[in-house]
């Protein structure tokens, strides 16, 4: 088996040896092989491949970091017809919370996930993804005339 090096903060290092103790692995090589497996085969779900998906994608990051929220506005202008839906919020004095949603096919929701996962300084990335095309029998855009009804959204930043 091939030795590979990899950089992560110290508390990120505690927390995989402290979960491989918890949950009976062998050691810390055991529990990122795993978590590697199960992040390449997210999105390799069959049943969800060549259908029209709707897709919730939240993250969380430092108030602080603005270079996370440039990059979030960047990502979502750049997937302009991938994102139906963007919000912007708050979460205590700290933290901004960013929520998008998608509408589109697993390709296209993978890519971008991706990208946001890899934006440096984000604290979590979490999503859903739903089949959509089973309610209107078609492209979203056909469940409503001229793609009436699709909220594209704005930048909300909770401050009322």
């Amino acid at each position: 088996m091939t030795v590979v090096s990899v950089s992560m903060p110290e508390e990120l290092l505690e927390r995989i040896d402290g979960f491989a103790d918890e949950h009976g692995y062998t050691g810390r090589s055991e529990v990122v092989r795993e978590a590697s497996r199960n992040l390449l085969g997210e999105f390799e779900d069959a049943k969800l491949e060549d259908r029209e998906l709707m897709a919730v994608v939240t993250v969380l990051f430092d108030y602080e970091t603005t270079s996370v929220e440039e990059r979030m506005m960047r990502l979502r202008h750049e997937h302009e017809g991938l994102v139906a839906s963007n919000f912007h919020n708050h979460v205590g004095s700290r933290y901004c919370m960013e929520l998008f949603v998608l509408e589109g096919r697993l390709e296209e929701i993978s890519a971008f996930v991706g990208k946001i996962r890899a934006t440096k300084d984000t604290l979590t990335v979490d999503y859903s993804v739903t089949p959509v095309d089973e309610f209107g029998g078609g492209d979203l855009d056909e469940a409503t005339p001229d793609g009436a009804g699709h909220d594209h959204g704005g930048h909300d930043h909770g401050d009322d």
